[in-house]
């Protein structure tokens, strides 16, 4: 991928992700996991309710709350990404999802628009992540639930580091993994009030994880490098192992609005 000394970051979100739409649908690892059956544990008996997926990627979200709600709307960035979704919501029979595009910060709805939020794996892309979480805020209906799934850093500096490194050269669009203190205070300054955190571990195979978002060979070698000259308490964390897979924390937040 190539960009001009201009781009935004909202430009490198969009030319990183249009290209790879179809296989972030097709990517397993998005696709399934203990966050997405939670999720849907958590819409049964909102079958009146307006969700939208925030960022929804490939789509997944979009997929596994459709059965649960009266309308999703799949909301991202790329033009691409989100014709692929409907695409393939098509092909599932999901005649319940629409999509939108534009940008997280600046969300094209009224106050109050929907019942429920939910966003997976999209946050550490923003420019403006609480801004982001202040907008899921205000469409949100009065105790309205919002539902953030994403990457999480460790307050510890070393391992912090080590993954934003390694994030930026994977994929430079990424912007920053949070600390859970850091949704938390992103929470509460947008009015919401925590009702629960789900930490989880989620083991990436190097191989797929680099193809997923066409990583440069350049930078996917710097990648192996660093993680082979990590020292041991980086290696132990994220669990590196010889052919470069390693496992992330992940977090879960359930919302509501006050």
């Amino acid at each position: 991928m190539s960009s001009s000394p201009s781009a935004t970051i909202q430009d490198l979100v969009a030319r990183q992700f249009g290209p790879q739409a179809e296989a972030y649908v097709a990517s397993a690892v998005h696709a399934q996991g203990e966050d997405l059956e939670a999720l849907a544990r958590l819409l049964e008996g909102h079958g009146a309710a307006r969700l939208i997926d925030l960022g929804c990627g490939g789509g997944h979200v979009s997929f596994t709350a459709a059965p649960h709600v009266k309308e999703v709307v799949a909301y991202d960035l790329s033009a691409e990404m989100l014709a692929a979704v409907a695409g393939q919501a098509a092909r599932r029979g999901l005649g319940n999802i629409a999509t939108a595009q534009g940008v997280a910060e600046r969300l094209p709805f009224e106050d109050g628009s929907f019942d429920i939020v939910a966003s997976r794996y999209s946050a550490h892309h923003w420019a403006d992540a609480a801004a982001g979480v202040r907008e899921a805020r205000r469409m949100l209906k009065p105790g309205g639930l919002c539902v953030f799934m994403d990457v999480v850093a460790a307050e510890d500096a070393l391992l912090d580091t080590f993954l934003q490194t390694v994030e930026m050269l994977r994929d430079p669009s990424h912007v920053r993994d949070y600390a859970a203190r850091q949704w938390r205070a992103f929470a509460h300054g947008a009015g919401f009030t925590v009702e629960s955190e789900t930490p989880r571990r989620l083991r990436l195979e190097y191989g797929p994880w680099i193809t997923r978002i066409g990583t440069r060979p350049v930078h996917a070698a710097a990648i192996r490098s660093l993680q082979e000259g990590a020292p041991q308490e980086v290696k132990r964390h994220f669990e590196i192992e010889a052919d470069g897979t390693f496992t992330l924390d992940t977090l879960t937040l359930v919302l509501k609005a006050v």
